[in-house]
């Protein structure tokens, strides 16, 4: 089973880049999808569909921003869906969406920008505790895999150019900080699990030719429970496939 998170900066932008291609070539089992950027009355009059798939919208209430959207294979149950963690300055912009299977919990996130001006790093905050809350809850009752753009880098391994963006938006104290306590409170970082010492990023600006130089930051990630340890195969990111400033990562689990 293949489980694959991508940030694809807009919806229709990526249908028109090559996504139907990614999804034959690629076939993820769960793609968690995340800035969407449309409101629901353009996805019911667009009215995708994608052969093989189940899909499951989570839209912001203000049109062209955030949103998340979750693709299933046809053949997997899905038992249950929620939007909501709850607060509703959170919920009216798309950014959780929590499938349940059989056996674990998906948990697709997009994670709030704390702003060049750091104007909105309160408000991540704020976010990142409910959102933990929430996920311990879950996690109580099965194992869960948190997929998303996380919107931090949390060492200095993960982007470029660290020592001139400390204090940047994404690599504040308070950011890196709030990744620890997702790795803190039972969940693996599972490309570091996998590839320790590996240098490879996720996003790159879209000025100064900075994805053509690999000048980038590992902003997206899959946390897993740490009791899925042992299913986890490998964890990937898909730096050739292109549509976004992001590009997708995901991993391959064993056979449950």
């Amino acid at each position: 089973m293949k489980i694959t998170s991508w940030n694809i900066n807009g919806f229709r932008a990526i249908m028109k880049k090559g996504f139907v291609d990614f999804l034959n070539a690629y076939s993820p089992d769960i793609l968690g999808l995340q800035e969407i950027k449309m409101a629901q009355n353009v996805i019911d009059k667009e009215g995708f569909e994608f052969p093989g798939y189940k899909i499951f919208w989570h839209p912001a209430e203000r049109p062209g921003y955030s949103g998340t959207t979750t693709l299933v294979r046809e053949d997997l149950e899905v038992l249950s869906v929620d939007n909501e963690i709850g607060v509703e300055e959170f919920d009216q912009e798309g950014r959780v969406q929590i499938l349940e299977f059989k056996k674990f919990y998906f948990v697709n996130a997009y994670f709030p920008n704390s702003k060049n001006d750091l104007s909105r790093i309160s408000f991540k905050e704020d976010f990142n505790e409910v959102f933990l809350k929430k996920t311990k809850k879950l996690e109580s009752r099965k194992p869960l895999f948190m997929v998303g753009d996380f919107n931090v880098a949390h060492q200095e391994i993960d982007l470029a150019r660290p020592k001139e963006n400390v204090g940047s938006p994404g690599f504040t104290d308070e950011e890196r900080e709030g990744m620890d306590n997702f790795l803190s409170a039972e969940y693996l970082d599972t490309f570091r699990l996998k590839h320790p010492e590996t240098i490879r990023y996720s996003w790159w600006s879209y000025r100064a030719g900075a994805r053509p130089r690999n000048v980038g930051w590992r902003l997206d990630y899959v946390l897993a429970s740490k009791k899925l340890k042992s299913k986890i195969d490998e964890a990937y990111i898909l730096n050739e496939v292109l549509g976004s400033d992001h590009c997708p990562v995901g991993v391959a689990l064993k056979k449950f």
